[in-house]
């Protein structure tokens, strides 16, 4: 049972009531060039071949249970386009106080169960999370859904930035958070890296899982979150190159970053319903993960 106290009690009912309607930030984002819009659409194809023989089945990896008891709720975070989005908001049942949020982004699935849970799961590491939503509330069961609806988020970029841009709104002053971070994998792993870009002096920590990234030094140096990037070196939808050219651009502009190339890992290795899983890499990784977490988003000793 959830012990209502008075101050635990008026945190929570500013959270779960709170139907957040606040317009998306004027971040004066002139948007993708062609160039950059073709290759986001080479990167669909990239993915469909990739997953073409996955599923989004769940599997025993993806039900492990949160450290801690956890309440979650599907909540109303954003307004796009006239419509209401709503994502999953998981915290900690003891939280007696706004704590760090994450900004949990989905893969090309969109957000199903196995997100959700890991929503859960991060939740129970001592955070609140709200896992967005970027495909107007579908989801997709096999390849050819989850390409079209990839695709269409590829070729509507301003629904997925005004989505991520309430998203860091709701969490920063629905929620009261008082360090944020984004995590994603795959096409959530890219847009975790847009977030970055979109948030250049307020978000504290950016993680990667497999997603597409940029060499591109202009975008990148305005970016002051701490990097951390998960690959595969057998990944044939991220390239190594691409990877490195990431790498070595964050390395010239001095950024704070962690690249982690896993040496015979194909892409989606820490998704427990593909093909390519890889216990031992996707356990080392998670553990890279709360780590990092926990040095970027822990309270000033002040």
């Amino acid at each position: 049972m959830f012990d209502c106290s008075p101050a635990r009690g008026a945190i929570v009912a500013s959270l779960i009531g709170a139907l957040c309607a606040v317009a998306a930030c004027d971040k004066a984002d002139p948007g993708p060039t062609a160039q950059e819009q073709a290759a986001a659409k080479a990167n669909v194809e990239a993915m469909a071949q990739e997953h073409a023989d996955d599923t989004a089945e769940p599997s025993a990896a993806a039900e492990i249970e949160p450290q801690s008891d956890v309440l979650s709720e599907r909540m109303a975070y954003a307004e796009v386009d006239d419509e209401v989005v709503y994502g999953h908001f998981a915290y900690p049942a003891e939280m007696a106080e706004p704590l760090p949020a994450i900004i949990m982004i989905h893969e090309w699935w969109g957000l199903n169960d196995n997100i959700r849970a890991m929503a859960e799961r991060l939740a129970g590491e001592g955070y609140i999370v709200l896992a967005v939503d970027l495909f107007g509330g579908q989801t997709a069961s096999n390849p050819v859904a989850a390409r079209q609806l990839m695709l269409r988020a590829v070729e509507n970029p301003t629904f997925a930035s005004s989505n991520i841009e309430q998203a860091y709104s709701f969490v920063n002053d629905t929620a009261g958070a008082p360090r944020i971070a984004t995590l994603g994998w795959c096409f959530g792993g890219g847009w975790s890296l847009n977030a970055a870009m979109l948030f250049p002096d307020d978000l504290d920590a950016s993680v990667i899982y497999y997603g597409r990234v940029t060499g591109d030094e202009d975008k990148l140096r305005p970016v002051s979150a701490p990097i951390l990037g998960f690959f595969g070196s057998e990944d044939r939808g991220i390239s190594p190159e691409s990877v490195q050219e990431f790498e070595a651009a964050l390395k010239r502009l001095r950024k704070n970053h962690q690249i982690h190339v896993y040496p015979g890992a194909q892409h989606a290795f820490a998704n427990p319903t593909g093909n390519a899983y890889n216990a031992e890499f996707a356990d080392d990784a998670w553990l890279k993960t709360l780590e990092f977490l926990r040095q970027n988003l822990a309270p000033d000793d002040s």
